[in-house]
């Protein structure tokens, strides 16, 4: 190491103990702060939290095993491209939740829905430790009285996944699948363009291990100069009394070949 940059770490750390020593004192002045101060001092809590679980959700994922730097993913050939979403690929806050509610976020990409009255649901995101296993996380649903028909999770996908995305395009989506018992299991492809969004059902082939199922853009209606969003759906049918384990999901595109 250089004499300039063990100046330079030795001035950060400094900066830090400083840092923390000024939200130290504010944190005990917090109890006695008139309520104007206090307002302002939360705001610029939470500005600077937001930062720190950014950071804290990136070095965690990059130093989790399996290592997540190769981004190692099972690439379909021809692929234009393909992704993990963030619930399967770094840590999330908070990592679980009790009683879940229909339209509840999970991290930034994922939402959980479903059509029971009384949720007796709970969410975990865990930390996958298989040999096989190439995603760092999973995620796990605890299914107990469950007084609806249907328990899905829904996922924003990125702008990439629309960029330059043409009907001669098939979507690919692979799963890994734990359940206690057999269910039902279906993927819905959503794809909006302007007013109208195309929606494509396809069933899993199989209810528990490594699946996979495709969506041909050929058979839609799809105006490919407004594609605006994509969105995707695990659906599972009549979960009650189950637990489900996502392991790993990836999608991925790729043209078809030309005849």
């Amino acid at each position: 190491m250089s004499d300039q940059s063990r100046i330079f770490k030795s001035i950060s750390k400094m900066a830090d103990r400083r840092a923390i020593g000024r939200w130290s004192k504010s944190v005990e002045a917090a109890a006695d702060l008139d309520l104007e101060s206090l307002k302002g001092l939360r705001g610029r809590a939470r500005s600077l939290r937001r930062r720190l679980d950014q950071l804290i959700h990136i070095a965690d994922g990059r130093l989790a095993l399996p290592l997540i730097g190769s981004n190692a993913i099972h690439k379909p050939l021809h692929s234009d491209w393909v992704y993990r979403p963030e619930l399967w690929r770094g840590p999330i806050f908070p990592p679980g939740y009790a009683g879940v509610q229909t339209n509840s976020q999970i991290g930034g990409e994922a939402t959980i829905f479903h059509d029971c009255s009384i949720s007796e649901l709970t969410f975990r995101q865990i930390r996958n430790t298989q040999e096989e296993d190439l995603a760092p996380f999973g995620m796990r649903m605890d299914v107990f009285a469950f007084d609806g028909s249907f328990l899905s999770v829904v996922l924003d996908l990125p702008y990439q996944a629309v960029e330059g995305l043409q009907k001669r395009h098939l979507f690919q989506v692979n799963a890994i699948v734990e359940v206690e018992k057999p269910l039902e299991i279906f993927g819905r492809l959503n794809i909006k363009h302007g007013p109208n969004t195309e929606q494509i059902v396809r069933e899993f082939s199989s209810h528990s291990g490594e699946m996979n199922i495709e969506f041909d853009l050929a058979y839609t209606k799809l105006n490919e100069k407004r594609v605006d969003r994509i969105w995707f759906e695990i659906i599972f049918e009549n979960p009650e009394l189950n637990q489900i384990i996502l392991r790993d999901v990836t999608l991925s595109r790729r043209p078809r070949a030309e005849v």
